[in-house]
């Protein structure tokens, strides 16, 4: 009797086993997996990154280009950068037509906003004002993205002629003897 017990169990066994791998073999092909591939670990999203989509769908949604760019300048560290392009490209806006046509901006480095005027006399005007421009600056793009307004005059033209010039100053002038 126990030979006809272990005969009966014996197929149940093999039964429950195969029946198990050509489960794990279906679920493996509806993922896409082949035999001796290793599965890919899941990706797991930064805790600090940033939602970018509807909750509901874990960030997969997508989002409007407007959107994308925010998100890019703000994980480099652009927001000034970009505040201070658009003070470079929306100058005449925020200055006015008057100002912006006797002085361009030429240079932005670090918080420092460097301005050109086509005279003197209007260069003295801008450095008059530049209180008022620092304030209008701030309320276009935002504080603290100019802190000083430097005004250059015109640029005085170039008295070195030729093509052989000393570094060393004007060196010796007694030429006649």
């Amino acid at each position: 009797m126990s030979t006809e017990g272990e005969d009966e169990v014996e197929p149940v066994a093999e039964d429950a086993a195969s029946s198990a791998l050509s489960r794990a073999r279906a679920q493996a092909a509806k993922k896409g997996l082949r035999p001796g591939m290793k599965p890919r670990p899941r990706r797991r999203r930064h805790p600090s990154a940033p939602a970018t989509g509807a909750p509901g769908r874990h960030g997969r949604d997508p989002l409007t280009l407007g959107d994308q760019l925010d998100r890019l300048v703000g994980e480099r560290g652009w927001q000034v950068d970009v505040a201070a392009g658009s003070v470079m490209g929306r100058w005449e806006e925020i200055v006015g037509r008057q100002v912006a046509e006797h002085c361009q901006p030429v240079t932005f480095e670090d918080g420092v906003l460097s301005v050109r005027a086509d005279s003197t006399a209007w260069a003295t005007q801008i450095r008059l004002l530049s209180s008022s421009l620092l304030g209008s600056i701030s309320e276009a793009v935002g504080p603290d993205v100019v802190h000083e307004l430097r005004v250059h005059g015109p640029s005085a033209p170039s008295w070195s002629r030729g093509p052989r010039r000393s570094s060393d100053g004007r060196g010796p002038r007694d030429t006649y003897g």
